[in-house]
């Protein structure tokens, strides 16, 4: 398959001090994409300025930059897909970068598996200090999405492509939703179509990134909600991949003093079996002291980090 079906889409916020890598990141691929779509999202440090140099620095490259005021990452992703002419996009965050083959791999998969909706890939995982594997799969091919990710990480932005037409019939991006937007459109997508997953890892993810929508946290303002997918009809697997995603936001939303909406998402997603361990720590966490609950949540991630190499 050539990369000409395959855009770059890239969201852009306050990211100044990474957005060159990963521009760069893209310029060096082995198969070179036909655009790259920079979705400015209304940033103030001068992110804008810095593509705009690096687009003057390569007058041939096919990168277009799309201003816009402020409304948070899935409406830039949704411009970006709109503004997209590629069959496929693939997505990159601009804290994040790719190995040179990463449109290679992804245009092989999809030549060998294309009736697939999401292509995700493996990463690795810079923390400020050190690149370390991420918790990915082994397998290649066709995967079951939901069962795999209740243990390991199979699609996160940077390392994912999907069939833009998909995206388009699955309502696309959850608009406002600031945290769980992806894990929102990846399983109405999943529960529509098949998955393939790569576990040769061509993208390096930054957990050292200052402005993740976990470390940055504003009320969200959206229709949206991760509470909709929960689906009787649906598989088992699924409706706990939701109800682990909504329980991991929850915790942000504990440590930031929305004690209402993590103790809404308690019940809410008190159903689950296989992520009691984290209802049991949001119950915890929101029936403390507001004042107690960051020091004691970063406590607990740092030594999970520390000791496991796990969580983004």
């Amino acid at each position: 398959m050539k990369s000409s079906n395959i855009s770059v889409i890239i969201p852009l916020y306050n990211k100044v001090g990474s957005v060159a890598c990963s521009l760069r990141s893209v310029l060096a691929q082995t198969l070179p994409p036909p655009e790259i779509i920079v979705v400015d999202d209304g940033s103030t440090d001068g992110s804008a300025d810095v593509v705009n140099a690096i687009m003057r620095e390569n007058p041939d490259a096919p990168i277009r930059l799309v201003c816009q005021t402020n409304a948070g990452v899935s409406a830039a992703r949704n411009r970006a897909i709109a503004e997209a002419s590629g069959e496929y996009v693939a997505l990159l965050d601009a804290d994040d970068r790719w190995g040179e083959n990463h449109i290679e791999r992804a245009a092989a998969m999809i030549e060998r598996f294309p009736d697939c909706d999401i292509y995700a890939s493996s990463f690795r995982v810079d923390d400020g200090y050190n690149i370390t594997d991420g918790d990915t799969p082994a397998v290649e091919g066709v995967v079951d999405f939901f069962a795999l990710s209740l243990k390991q990480y199979v699609a996160i932005p940077s390392a994912t492509v999907l069939r833009r037409s998909a995206v388009v019939a699955a309502g696309g991006f959850p608009e406002g939703m600031r945290m769980g937007e992806d894990q929102y459109l990846w399983t109405k997508m999943a529960r529509r179509g098949a998955v393939c997953f790569s576990p040769v890892r061509t993208v390096i993810y930054s957990r050292a990134a200052d402005n993740r929508s976990a470390t940055i946290y504003r009320p969200e303002q959206t229709r949206f909600s991760l509470e909709e997918l929960y689906d009787s009809s649906s598989s088992d697997d699924s409706n706990e991949y939701v109800a682990r995603a909504a329980l991991y936001k929850a915790l942000v939303q504990s440590v930031q003093g929305d004690t209402a909406s993590a103790a809404r998402a308690a019940r809410f997603f008190s159903y689950t079996y296989r992520n009691r361990r984290a209802l049991r720590k949001l119950r915890t966490l929101n029936a403390l002291p507001v004042s107690w609950r960051r020091p004691l949540l970063n406590v607990y991630n740092y030594l999970a980090w520390k000791i496991a190499r796990k969580g983004l």
